[in-house]
């Protein structure tokens, strides 16, 4: 251990707070759904419990009748009235870093010109490096085996570097979310190099940012210890980090940060407050357990180009019987999206080419089999009747792996990517909803007040 230990509690100890707990506490579910609860503010079918409105993002993944029956339909994912889609075909044709573009667009709510975009550029590139001695007070004086961890609590820090914490102007909130935007992927980089340092016992490097260089390549610039890239490499990441960019504001993250928001508390415990559920691997670390399953079918000789093989450990581990146990197929289904998840089409064909240059090719047509089987499969083995579609996470775990990112940043990824988003639904709350958000929870423990 880095540090000592704090003294715990004995088995004995542990066995009877935990047995005296599971004695007294019970919920159950079946009550819920006669009271009328909205568990994880769902709907009865899953859909989400309308909370709010906004001008930001809109996920489509469904239509409904005249009789509330959910309808499927190809997904679309709208930043600001602008189709992901089309942003993508734009970065790519044009030859184009999207990000900043995207970034600019969830800020204030419209594409910028080409001025407005150099001067954006330059503004990032400006606050990318961090306050003098943030590093070695920060993050090496205090390092952490998680860069999720390590990353929320740099973004607390920041808040003793600010001269103006509290105040909640849509001016100064728009600041510091651009000082946010901008070093939180170095905070990032540098947290998973002390890492190394401390827990892997490997050399550790801290390059100071490269002037004029999109985020995509800020992040690969100084992640790499001889700084190099492909602009290959650099489009893919930074199309990565477009179709992460924001998911609504019913995700989350995204909804911890508009809580955080609605009562008033500054940037800083808002931000932390998003990094902190995106940790959770029921939110931000689906992608490492896609890779994981795909590690666990190569291994055990499952054939990716053959359909009966394929099938035949999908319905293996839909049945427990082969994989981690969970019974679960990574990298499929969704919340909303039901015939198609736009941002997971944008990056199987973006990353196909990659895949057989770098030698992943096999990795690849194992998703896509994956991705064309799970379906029948789940209808098959479970019942299943709802539309499966593969979601984001099918793809973009390979494309970091191809990339020679380390696992351990998968997720601190698609925090730096979300960051924008969570800014943005920040403003919006508090320029606009003004209410603090509470729902309403019902006592059904035991009445000790009637006992003599």
């Amino acid at each position: 251990m880095l540090y000592p230990e704090t003294k715990s509690l004995s088995k004995e100890q542990m066995k009877i707070l935990c047995d005296e707990y599971r004695r007294n506490n019970y919920i159950d579910i079946e009550k819920s759904e006669k009271l009328g609860v909205k568990r994880g503010l769902r709907n009865a079918d899953g859909t989400g419990v309308l909370a709010g409105l906004t001008n930001i993002c809109d996920v489509q993944g469904y239509d409904k009748d005249e009789n509330g029956k959910v309808i499927p339909k190809e997904g679309r994912l709208i930043y600001r009235g602008y189709d992901l889609n089309d942003l993508c075909e734009t970065a790519v044709r044009e030859d184009r870093f999207m990000f900043e573009e995207v970034l600019w667009l969830l800020l204030v709510g419209e594409l910028p010109s080409k001025i407005e975009l150099e001067t954006f550029r330059q503004m990032l590139a400006q606050h990318r490096e961090l306050p003098d001695g943030f590093a070695e007070t920060m993050i090496m004086g205090a390092p952490s085996p998680n860069i999720m961890n390590k990353m929320a609590r740099s973004v607390l820090a920041m808040y003793s570097y600010d001269a103006n914490p509290e105040d909640t102007s849509l001016e100064n909130v728009l600041s510091q979310s651009i000082n946010l935007i901008a070093g939180l992927p170095t905070m990032m980089v540098y947290a998973y190099q002390v890492y190394r340092h401390i827990y892997l016992h490997q050399s550790m490097y801290f390059h100071f940012p490269i002037n004029g260089v999109s985020t995509a390549e800020h992040v690969l610039a100084t992640y790499r210890g001889d700084q190099s890239y492909t602009h290959e490499e650099a489009k893919l990441l930074d199309l990565c980090l477009v179709c992460h960019a924001d998911h609504g504001g019913g995700n989350n993250s995204t909804f911890t940060d508009r809580v955080v928001s609605s009562v008033g508390t500054d940037t800083y415990s808002a931000i932390a407050a998003s990094i902190c559920s995106l940790k959770g691997p029921r939110h931000g670390g689906a992608n490492l357990q896609v890779m994981h399953q795909l590690d666990y079918l190569m291994r055990v000789g499952v054939d990716p180009t053959s359909d009966a093989s394929v099938k035949n450990a999908l319905k293996g581990i839909l049945t427990k019987q082969m994989g981690n146990g969970s019974g679960l197929i990574y990298g499929m289904g969704h919340a909303v999206y039901t015939l198609s998840d736009p941002r997971a089409q944008i990056l199987k064909k973006n990353c196909a080419h990659l895949a057989k240059t770098s030698g992943h090719e096999k990795e690849y047509d194992m998703l896509c089999m994956i991705e064309k089987l799970a379906p029948e499969c789940m209808k098959e083995v479970n019942g299943t009747k709802k539309h499966i579609c593969a979601n984001v996470d099918l793809f973009s775990g390979l494309i970091y792996r191809m990339l020679g990112i380390d696992e351990v940043l998968y997720t601190p990824i698609f925090a730096i990517a979300r960051i924008g988003g969570w800014c943005a639904h920040r403003m919006e709350e508090l320029e606009f909803n003004n209410r603090v958000i509470r729902p309403a929870y019902k006592y059904v423990g035991p009445d000790m007040t009637t006992k003599q």
